[in-house]
């Protein structure tokens, strides 16, 4: 179980909201019921794709489930608050994909149209790829270390200082480039 599951408790309370059970979701996402009664109970960690997918069914935009406060005006995120990073492993992400922690730099900043968050990936697993899609647009830019993005037929390796922005709905994986620790930049914008 994960240690306070604010993330399941809001996705139930929005499902519910909009009375869905866990299966009406699941259809409206073209997710398994499984993958929505685990992220909603914890037992599971969340992804950015799932995640992704379920608030485009819920009608809210990704930071409304990522964010703990609800505070207007400017999202200032000092130095001191860039040293903590909440661990988020995937679901849909490949297992040489790495670990993926994700910081947002948008906390507690209402009605937003962008997503940013500062990631860092740790290399795991083994060899397997499963690329995903989802409506919106996402740009990377790399701060340390190397990661691969997989994006329909090509493959961009980003390394520190290099930027690469697409579109979502292409099926596309982001993952550990060589089997290094990596640190990038990503705004991911979602569509309502």
């Amino acid at each position: 179980m994960i240690d306070d599951n604010k993330l399941g408790k809001k996705i139930t309370t929005l499902r519910e909201a909009h009375h869905l059970s866990a299966q009406d979701l699941a259809d409206r996402c073209q997710c398994e019921v499984d993958v929505i009664e685990k992220l909603e109970a914890g037992d599971v960690p969340p992804s950015l794709a799932p995640l992704i997918k379920i608030t485009r069914a819920l009608g809210v935009r990704l930071g409304t489930l990522m964010d703990d406060d609800e505070a207007f005006g400017p999202a200032y995120i000092s130095s001191e608050q860039m040293e903590e990073v909440e661990r988020v492993k995937s679901l849909q992400t490949a297992k040489d994909a790495g670990d993926l922690s994700y910081f947002s730099l948008a906390a507690g900043r209402p009605s937003r149209h962008m997503d940013p968050f500062i990631i860092t990936v740790t290399p795991t697993g083994e060899a397997t790829h499963k690329l995903d899609s989802h409506e919106g647009e996402e740009w990377l830019y790399g701060m340390e270390g190397e990661i691969e993005i997989e994006y329909g037929n090509e493959t961009y390796v980003l390394g520190p200082g290099e930027s690469i922005y697409y579109d979502s709905i292409v099926p596309h994986q982001v993952r550990a480039h060589d089997g290094q620790n990596a640190k990038f930049l990503a705004c991911v914008y979602t569509p309502f």
